[in-house]
């Protein structure tokens, strides 16, 4: 089971570092043209739609896309929170720094039970 878990968080971690190189950090530093909401208010907007496709398709058949959008933008709410909760670390908090450290800590967690 914890080689399950190790592997799917690998992909989680996979997709979200993925999409920051595609589209850069929009997700925590949105360029607001339009919407002037927080970054938080905005990743619970993207996480309140992900909820609602779910609870349209139902979660006997649910797209594989939205789930691991849902946990990927999760996971960065618990980045912007943490952000913003810390004002006087908010600039040390680049999510390519997070996203390396949380790979990191995946693959070492990922060794030390193959051990």
């Amino acid at each position: 089971m914890q080689n399950k878990i190790i592997e799917t968080c690998d992909q989680i971690c996979s997709m979200l570092v993925e999409k920051n190189a595609k589209y850069g950090n929009s997700a925590l530093e949105p360029v607001r043209v339009f919407s002037k909401a927080s970054t938080t208010e905005q990743l619970l907007v993207r996480i309140d739609d992900k909820l609602s496709r779910i609870k349209t398709t139902g979660m006997e058949a649910p797209d594989e896309d939205t789930l691991n959008d849902l946990i990927g933008y999760l996971i960065l709410l618990k980045i912007a929170t943490k952000n913003e909760n810390n004002t006087e670390d908010k600039n040390t908090y680049e999510v390519d720094k997070l996203m390396t450290e949380f790979a990191n800590h995946i693959i070492n967690k990922k060794n030390d039970t193959r051990r």
